[in-house]
């Protein structure tokens, strides 16, 4: 018998009923243990936060790791942008350890400051504006640099304006003798 043009539907649905059955039975299938002798799963602690200033003095460790990295991603950035590495604490790779709690870092003081504009204008200004609904974050400037990057408006064609004080599109610099 020859297939029909009907046929060929018909068994790509069976197809697909019988491969998302397939994958339904391994998605829920029981967790197996880890092969023996691996090293079991820990998950990581945090020590409680020490010299907190900017931030609520009751957050857990957890909760300002979990801060951090927000900053650090809207900033490209690590911890050791703000953070200094304490040569007499050595980690069990053997490098320094950070010293959260050191103050010395003129980019901590930056970031403290930053930290409470944001919550300056998201309290004072944009909790006030109806349904704003969008809060400032470090991401919303920095975008992933450590230093924001210039807004450039564009012109009316949607090109970028030169900067102000530069010649005309077109024009001829003028020449330095």
């Amino acid at each position: 018998m020859k297939p029909t043009f009907l046929s060929l539907p018909i068994a790509a649905t069976a197809l697909l009923v019988v491969a998302v059955s397939a994958l339904t039975a391994v998605a829920q299938a029981p967790q197996t243990a880890p092969p023996a002798g691996s090293p079991p799963m820990q998950m990581r602690s945090f020590p409680a936060p020490t010299n907190l200033q900017a931030l609520p003095k009751d957050l857990t460790g957890q909760q300002v790791h979990e801060i951090m990295e927000k900053i650090s991603g809207s900033l490209g950035s690590h911890c050791d942008t703000c953070h200094t590495a304490d040569p007499n604490n050595l980690g069990p790779n053997g490098r320094p350890q950070i010293n959260f709690a050191d103050d010395s870092k003129p980019e901590k003081k930056t970031a403290r400051l930053m930290i409470l504009m944001a919550e300056e204008i998201n309290k004072n200004y944009i909790s006030k504006v109806d349904n704003s609904g969008m809060m400032v974050t470090c991401g919303t400037c920095h975008r992933g640099h450590l230093s924001p990057e210039p807004f450039v408006i564009p012109d009316e064609h949607g090109g970028p304006r030169p900067p102000a004080g530069a010649p005309p599109a077109g024009a001829t610099p003028p020449s330095a003798n």
